[in-house]
């Protein structure tokens, strides 16, 4: 209270104080931390965004402030955390820990780990109900579906599948959840209603990455070992059309309409575009050396993707399928995403460790961020909460 009554006496008469020299240094000192520490004691509620990166080799999660792209925090989690998801309801953030089987839940406002929950043996990424109260993660090493309550901290059910399951995702209208098994060349459709599986579909070798359509109706399957990309009826349940892409479609990125679909080729230094309206390819595109993962911006205008063997992102405009731009980032490029206002690309170097800041105006490196060892997934988290003294310039 005194040093906040003094900071506003210092306002009100400034040119008066400046006479009383011996007096002055010691106003400037009490008023700035003294009005500083105001700010915290009143509560006043900012804009907090942080990036949450998982390292694997390190064990840790590296949070990065997005205001200033700085590291604000390294926090210890499980053995080898890979997947990484942020709550849309809670101040909460969940980290998928591989080699420990366990989910980290991390507080996003002390930045501390709140809760560890066991889901199973090797679990490798989760996927987020609608809603956001529930979660699903993948367990590959016990072939099942750990189906976790958020907010009650607690496994509800696990749901058998296929062999090695990685990725899951579920339908936009919160009633299914697909599965891929690499192991068994399947993926598995569960109903989430009922909470039980509805059936097994046989794809194509080594199915890995996903992506349903907005009105649910669909989805594709990236089968990295046999260079298609599958199309399953989820009505039916069963395979449209196996379309033939690139060697090792490694990731699928999906137009925010829903109505073209992009697979990264790893190994034939190429992008297929799929029209999912008509189920067939429309073109393929050059890319650089082993195109990993790929994401579409909010306006559906642009499509960005790693070079994890050239150590770039490349930028193509859709609609006159053109690379526009092509962007030297750290070494081996891979997990990528943009900030909400989509002026940011996000870009995880797991070979040189660090974190990529593309700027998408002038589509030119903006720094780089260092993390731990073996960077493999992030999730963005923004919210309204208290300032912190590290929040204060």
């Amino acid at each position: 209270m005194y040093s906040a009554n003094l900071c506003r006496r210092g306002k009100r008469g400034f040119s008066r104080l400046l006479k009383q020299k011996s007096s002055l240094a010691l106003l400037l000192v009490v008023c700035g931390v003294g009005c500083r520490q105001a700010e915290l004691d009143t509560g006043a509620s900012i804009l907090h965004q942080y990036a949450f990166v998982t390292n694997g080799n390190s064990s840790t999660v590296t949070v990065v402030d997005l205001r200033n792209f700085r590291v604000r925090r390294l926090i210890p989690v499980g053995k080898d955390p890979t997947g990484v998801r942020a709550s849309p309801i809670r101040n909460e953030v969940y980290v998928v820990n591989t080699g420990s089987g366990t989910l980290s839940f991390v507080n996003a406002e002390t930045l501390l780990v709140d809760f560890t929950l066991p889901v199973g043996r090797s679990p490798f990424s989760m996927e987020l109900s609608p809603d956001g109260a529930t979660g699903y993660v993948a367990n590959s090493g016990s072939g099942n579906v750990a189906v976790v309550d958020l907010l009650g901290r607690k496994v509800l059910k696990t749901i058998p599948v296929g062999r090695g399951p990685g990725e899951a995702r579920a339908s936009p209208d919160g009633k299914l959840l697909v599965v891929s098994n690499r192991r068994d060349d399947t993926i598995s459709i569960l109903d989430l209603t009922r909470m039980e599986k509805l059936a097994d579909v046989k794809v194509g070798k080594e199915p890995a990455s996903l992506a349903i359509l907005p009105d649910s109706s669909q989805v594709f399957v990236a089968n990295s070992g046999g260079g298609t990309v599958s199309a399953v009826d989820l009505k039916s349940l069963q395979v449209i059309t196996h379309l033939e892409t690139g060697k090792t479609p490694a990731h699928l990125a999906l137009k925010p309409d829903g109505g073209e679909l992009f697979a990264a080729n790893f190994d034939s230094d190429s992008v297929t575009i799929i029209n999912t309206y008509a189920d067939e390819v429309a073109q393929n595109l050059p890319a650089g050396s082993h195109p990993s993962q790929g994401v579409v911006d909010p306006s559906g205008t642009l499509f960005y993707f790693t070079n994890f063997g050239s150590n770039m992102v490349s930028v193509v405009e859709i609609r006159t399928r053109r690379v526009v731009a092509a962007i030297p980032v750290g070494n081996s490029p891979d997990a990528l995403t943009l900030t909400p206002d989509a002026r940011y690309l996000l870009v995880l170097d797991s070979g040189s460790n660090d974190l990529a800041v593309v700027d998408t105006a002038v589509r030119t490196l903006f720094t780089l961020v260092p993390l731990g060892l073996a960077p493999r997934d992030l999730a963005i988290k923004v919210f309204q909460g208290a300032p912190q003294p590290a929040d204060i310039p």
